[in-house]
């Protein structure tokens, strides 16, 4: 399906989706390579994307030896929050983060069949 989907933009020289090594399932993350930066170019500007009829969300790969080098991640603007209490919500972090800028997203993560929040989520 993540082929059949991004073929749509390019010409594709590389699709995989990550495994976990014990179980063979999908990590639920994967990476597809164009042929030409303005095919990726493409797909990004198409957003957002489904595929499988579940919401994916691109970004651009970085390497680890460039992603040590400043700016690399100049255009990623979805962070990282851990060490979330069981109290705080999303609107939590909405009022905390907007102080910074405008809040597009904010999201707690939650275990899919408990529905206990982890403890960790994202703001963009």
């Amino acid at each position: 399906g993540l082929r059949e989907h991004f073929a749509a933009y390019g010409t594709l020289t590389d699709c995989v989706v990550v495994l976990n090594p014990q179980t063979k399932r999908s990590r639920c993350f994967g990476f597809v390579t164009y042929s030409a930066v303005e095919e990726a170019d493409a797909a990004m500007a198409a957003s957002p994307h489904a595929v499988d009829g579940n919401a994916v969300e691109l970004k651009r790969a970085v390497s680890r030896e460039d992603s040590a080098k400043p700016g690399a991640h100049a255009k990623v603007k979805k962070l990282f929050v851990g060490g979330l209490k069981g109290d705080v919500g999303e609107g939590d972090l909405v009022q905390h983060f907007s102080q910074f800028g405008p809040v597009e997203k904010a999201e707690i993560i939650a275990d899919k069949q408990s529905g206990k929040k982890r403890g960790f989520g994202f703001i963009a």
